[in-house]
């Protein structure tokens, strides 16, 4: 396929009338750490440095860094892919980056249409393949269906590999070695075996026919510059193609997403937003959600970081802007700021139906969107997003939710895990927040009996409840072991006899199974003996011995020589009820065997003893 052809594909109906005012596309990107997102977010904003006077005097129509966002016009896009396009020109005003620190806040950012995010770009490294961070982020696009594209980020790292910086893919891959276009095509083969097994089908873009079918990798190297005008084709393509209603979806009431909730200095509290849809000014009515519901607040001030200030490190340099558009970020000062829930909507409230209307959605939206039940386990987590994605985890591995609630773990989530019936639901699971101090410290005591899992990975924190509920499991079992009679079979050794009676002291070898202090023996012909008073090894008391052992016994009721004498082999008596229970857990060879006998002999008695 030629570079015009390929720009043909991926510009799609580029060539057809205007739609009307569309939207630049708002576009998130996600991955593992160190795989690379930070690098194509610098590569794109150093798009338009070369057209730019100075860092803090920025010219029209450069890269425009708003709140949580880095919005890049269609003009410097349309220069940076033109050999891509073959000089054609894309329809969107632009691109607008989410800033955020990744799939966390990814899931938090979320619109009445699901995702925030129009389009996501995955970032895999190619030589680590899908890592914990990447198989979470490809479950939130799953669930949210949100369209992507994978970078398959560092091909520099591939050995002999010549990169050139603004060159395509696939012009790259045709002047490497014939031995480094093998090593290639093995880290290539791996990854999409990898994929395959999380049920995506991936294709490298330029080899892609139905982009409805396949998911579109495009390698490349962000360190180094190339194949990204390859991955920003692809990406506006896709959005230009398939998303067309979605970007035309710009009138009526304006419309965003809260990102968070920040004391800035001089502003007070303020909250950071992301407006797709409408238009917002100073002075307007807008609903907001907090965890007791809507409530209304006015627009006090609007601002943007001035120059190329870093949204996150923009100090005091902000700018006053008294109107904004969709799509855009903004920082909005205002009263009551600090009840709002990050990742819900702002919606814009000046009339009486503007008002009803956000009411209502913002009811649904303070709701937490799945079922909790009478018995399970305490969620928690900074946003209402962050909570509907640990329940989702949790739903596939059949993990009920008694309570899931926003923000810090409090003293009623202690209460609440504490009075779980089952042991596997008393504790707590913490997404990207943590305990109240005096909660915390009591939670982290040795002797907590409650366990607190926190993290900022809901895949690691799964993975975590998954090894402490198999550790739970097994002390219970084994506390459960304790407490049951297990079957056991002993031998009365030759010579041994310490004692004839009161209670009788003779040595013996444990032949199978176990043997517990307090606990009844009987012959094998099904005459009781007495009771095991003590067991000792040389100086040391012991409460229980085990098959090849050999301790001396103590037993009350029993005299050598009238019932018992050297040679013997006595059995541990099983009450009926303690039977029925062995018989659901897992024993050993020998012990199964020693049970049967017990019941065999019982059974001479009672038909149905241990049925």
């Amino acid at each position: 396929m030629s570079e015009s052809e390929k720009g043909e594909e991926v510009a799609g109906a580029a060539d057809s009338p205007p739609l009307g005012d569309n939207r630049q596309p708002i576009v998130s990107v996600l991955g593992h750490v160190d795989h690379g997102k930070t690098s194509i977010l610098d590569y794109v904003r150093s798009l338009g440095m070369d057209r730019q006077a100075s860092v803090m005097a920025r010219e029209a129509g450069g890269i425009t860094q708003h709140i949580g966002a880095t919005e890049v016009p269609a003009d410097l896009l349309n220069e940076a892919c033109k050999e891509m396009m073959g000089g054609r020109k894309f329809k969107s005003p632009g691109l607008l980056f989410i800033d955020t620190p990744g799939h966390h806040s990814f899931t938090s950012l979320r619109n009445r249409g699901g995702a925030l995010a129009d389009i996501a770009i995955l970032v895999v490294d190619l030589m680590e393949g899908l890592q914990p961070q990447t198989i979470e982020s490809l479950n939130i696009l799953r669930k949210q269906k949100t369209p992507f594209v994978v970078a398959a980020n560092k091909i520099d790292r591939l050995h002999g590999w010549m990169c050139e910086r603004g060159r395509s893919f696939t012009e790259s891959f045709a002047d490497q070695r014939p031995d480094v276009q093998e090593y290639f095509e093995e880290k290539w083969w791996k990854l999409l075996g990898q994929f395959s097994e999380h049920e995506f089908n991936i294709e490298r873009y330029d080899q892609l026919r139905d982009f409805t079918k396949s998911v579109a990798v495009v390698p490349c190297s962000a360190k180094e510059g190339e194949g990204l005008q390859d991955l920003l084709a692809i990406s506006i393509g896709l959005a230009e193609r398939f998303l067309e209603d979605r970007l035309r979806d710009t009138l009526g009431p304006a419309e965003g997403t809260v990102l968070e909730m920040k004391d800035e200095r001089g502003l007070g509290k303020t909250i950071d937003v992301i407006l797709y849809r409408g238009e917002l000014k100073k002075g307007d009515r807008i609903t907001l959600v907090s965890q007791d519901g809507p409530f209304q607040t006015h627009i006090k001030g609007m601002f943007q970081p001035r120059g190329m200030s870093e949204m996150r490190d923009a100090g005091d340099r902000w700018d006053s802007v008294d109107f904004i558009k969709a799509a855009s970020g903004v920082k909005i000062s205002g009263p009551g700021l600090e009840n709002v829930l990050a990742g819900t909507s702002l919606r814009l409230s000046n009339s009486v139906e503007e008002l009803t209307n956000a009411e209502a959605l913002a009811w649904e939206e303070a709701k937490i969107s799945f079922e909790t039940d009478e018995e399970g386990v305490v969620l928690k987590s900074d946003t209402l997003g962050g909570l509907e994605a640990l329940a989702f985890e949790l739903k596939k591995l059949d993990v009920p939710i008694r309570l899931a609630t926003i923000g810090q773990v409090n003293k009623r989530d202690l209460l609440t895990a504490q009075n779980a019936k089952d042991p596997l639901h008393r504790i707590i699971l913490a997404f990207s927040t943590s305990a109240v101090n005096e909660i915390g410290e009591s939670l982290r005591a040795e002797d907590s009996p409650v366990k607190l899992l926190e993290g900022e990975i809901i895949y690691h924190i799964i993975e975590r409840l998954e090894e402490w509920n198999e550790e739970t499991m097994r002390r219970i079992e084994e506390a459960s072991r304790e407490a049951l009679v297990y079957p056991g079979k002993i031998l009365i050794m030759q010579d041994h006899i310490f004692r004839r009676s009161n209670p009788a002291v003779v040595g013996i070898r444990v032949l199978a199974g176990r043997i517990h202090v307090g606990q009844y023996l009987m012959k094998e012909d099904g005459t009781s003996i007495g009771r095991v008073k003590s067991l000792r090894s040389g100086e040391d008391s012991m409460k229980q011995a085990t098959q090849g052992e050999e301790v001396a016994c103590a037993i009350r009721g029993a005299t050598v020589g009238r019932g018992i004498d050297e040679q013997d082999v006595l059995l541990v008596d099983v009450p009926e009820s303690h039977a029925r229970r062995l018989k659901k857990l897992e024993m050993t060879a020998q012990e199964e065997e020693v049970l049967e006998q017990l019941i065999a002999l019982h059974r001479k008695q009672d038909h149905f003893w241990g049925r």
